[in-house]
């Protein structure tokens, strides 16, 4: 199959473009490289630099192409609250463009990646696709507006489209913005580097973690699977950490004790979020395979930022 993925040198996207070409499949990504970096992509991935709301560009680019993964996205729900536009802008409106490209080109799937920032704060946990969202910040707005224009276009533009709300994503590579970094390489950094790891609220908060590779082969069988029209599907793990577990998670993998500041005057989100899986068991037959101590390993020994600070633990004694 041909695929096109936009945003695909960022984090999730490069790990789904190596996929596929690894399982033969012919791959493009389309990327602005405000986040993703294309050394991280396979030599066989057909790389373009380019914005999600170019309509020419995706016009060349989607010809031939069976299936879109839609990434292409601002992800930093702080930074949504300050710059609300600028989500609004690239979020739904490149999602619109794309919608309209692929009606003019002839393309029939998109997969949309979505966010479990569109639940927010839910009093039953584990959360399933048929609660009433909350919408707490313009990012989760943005998304859960991107998810209405593909169902709403794909149905009048005779499109197949399916949207996965994926859950807290980690893995190697992840970037590590100097501004709202993504809590699990914050952590890992922190811990192997030596500095403080700054916890917001109470700590007692919990997340589904989901490793990279299980939210990869989700994504691989929503774009394969007949039958998922017009369907949103979680992405998890299925389980949910504490935050303060996910710090001592990271201290056994690595060996190292974090150095902890606590600020309970500032929040730490919303106190519970854990993905039910129950759809994506039916109609992905998805099982996550990965617990969150393998994920963290892996992470950590496949990511080179980690292994600088502990290599010189592993030398011989006396070099």
């Amino acid at each position: 199959m041909n695929f096109l993925i936009t945003g695909g040198a960022g984090f999730i996207g490069h790990h789904l473009a190596n996929r596929l070409v690894a399982l033969g499949e012919h791959v493009r990504v389309l990327d602005d490289l405000s986040a993703g970096d294309p050394a991280s992509l396979d030599e066989r991935v057909l790389f373009t630099r380019g914005d999600v709301r170019d309509a020419p560009k995706l016009w060349t680019l989607l010809h031939s192409i069976d299936c879109v993964y839609h990434l292409a996205a601002k992800v930093s729900v702080p930074q949504s609250v300050l710059y609300p536009r600028d989500y609004n802008d690239i979020n739904v409106g490149g999602t619109v463009t794309l919608m309209e490209a692929m009606r003019a080109v002839g393309t029939r799937r998109v997969v949309l990646a979505s966010s479990a920032a569109i639940y927010g704060d839910q009093k039953r946990q584990p959360v399933d696709e048929a609660v009433v969202p909350q919408l707490l910040t313009p990012y989760a707005v943005s998304k859960f507006a991107a998810e209405h224009y593909v169902f709403t276009l794909g149905a009048h533009y005779g499109v197949e489209t399916v949207a996965l709300r994926i859950f807290n994503a980690y893995g190697p590579g992840q970037a590590l913005p100097p501004a709202y970094p993504p809590v699990v390489p914050q952590v890992i950094q922190q811990v192997v580097s030596g500095g403080t790891v700054v916890l917001f609220g109470n700590g007692r908060q919990t997340r589904d973690y989901v490793y990279i590779d299980d939210v990869v082969t989700a994504l691989i069988e929503a774009g394969r699977r007949t039958g998922i029209d017009h369907q949103v599907i979680n992405v998890g793990s299925g389980t949910e950490a504490s935050v303060d577990q996910l710090v001592r998670e990271v201290e056994t993998v690595t060996g190292r004790n974090a150095h902890i500041l606590r600020n309970e005057q500032q929040s730490g989100g919303v106190a519970r979020l854990m993905a039910d899986l129950d759809k994506a068991h039916s109609l992905l037959d998805y099982s996550p395979s990965t617990t969150l101590a393998q994920g963290l390993q892996r992470t950590i020994t496949l990511d080179a930022r980690f292994q600088r600070f502990l290599q010189p633990d592993r030398l011989p004694s006396g070099k």
